[in-house]
């Protein structure tokens, strides 16, 4: 299960690495990201509000939410 707070930190922090998409496992976005300067800045203002709801998705296509997961 990821955790928003991580990806904040890592967006804060790192995001100038897309470290948050990485983390996310939005690989193909995140070495977008990385090769144009977060779409010229533009991209690491996006995701502060893009975010969260990138964590809901992870977490729900992953089976952390809804769904109990099959143990």
């Amino acid at each position: 299960m990821k955790s928003k707070g991580i990806a904040y930190l890592l967006w804060f922090f790192l995001g100038v690495f897309s470290a948050h998409r990485f983390y996310l496992g939005k690989i193909g976005t995140g070495i977008l990201y990385l090769l144009t300067g977060q779409l010229f800045g533009i991209g690491w203002i996006i995701d502060l509000f893009l975010t969260s709801s990138m964590v809901d998705k992870y977490n729900i296509m992953h089976g952390y939410i809804g769904a109990r997961k099959q143990e």
